[in-house]
């Protein structure tokens, strides 16, 4: 019996019917997890991170970003200073939000911009997009972000949100991309969100979800 990562509740244990993979429900907070069995190394998951397509030339994917701007940052903050945390291998959020959105853009991740520019600053936003479902402590990260947030500051996420049944979660495709381990609802964001002093204040119940943080 594992513990829930999220909320600390007991979980519910099971293996998925037809791969090779082992997972943690907690039907409190509905966080869903991988079990640490299922994880790559940081190698092989480097590996898959750069086979993505996703740059400049791609325009669905910058349709993609741009909705998410549209939606998710741009009705709850205007101007300011940017982090893009998880910006990848080619931080094309950041470029869009500079050039088109004139915000002033730092980029941080772990394997491709591991130079942590956000120490000793703070960040009227915070973004992160398809980042949050890679991370095995994700509790650990957006208390970090938080620290670095300025009072009445924006944290706007972007992942996909599990279906609430068990067959269609097993036939979701997001679940058999090797690097996704954490799969949440936005229930489980606003359960993160009451830890930090962080308020849920726009969803689409779908990928988007933004957060303020109190003053």
């Amino acid at each position: 019996m594992s513990k829930c990562k999220i909320c600390g509740n007991k979980t519910i244990s099971y293996p998925h019917p037809r791969f090779d993979m082992l997972f943690h429900e907690c039907k409190q907070c509905e966080f869903i997890f991988k079990d640490q069995s299922n994880y790559l190394s940081l190698d092989d998951e480097l590996k898959v991170y750069n086979n993505h397509q996703n740059d400049e030339s791609n325009i669905g994917y910058i349709n993609f970003l741009t909705n998410f701007i549209d939606a998710a940052i741009m009705p709850y903050i205007q101007k300011g200073d940017v982090l893009d945390f998880g910006s990848g291998p080619n931080p094309v959020l950041a470029k869009i939000m500079r050039e088109q959105y004139l915000f002033n853009v730092d980029i941080y991740d772990p394997f491709y911009s591991p130079k942590k520019v956000y120490e000793n600053k703070e960040y009227n936003l915070i973004t992160s997009t398809e980042v949050i479902e890679h991370l095995s402590e994700p509790t650990n990260e957006i208390k970090m972000l938080v620290n670095h947030l300025k009072p009445n500051g924006v944290i706007s996420l972007m992942t996909l949100f599990h279906p609430r049944d068990r067959n269609k979660f097993f036939d979701w495709f997001y679940i058999r991309d090797t690097t996704h381990i954490s799969f949440y609802t936005p229930k489980t964001i606003d359960c993160i969100a009451k830890q930090f002093n962080l308020k849920v204040i726009y969803t689409n119940e779908y990928r988007y979800i933004v957060l303020k943080k109190a003053t």
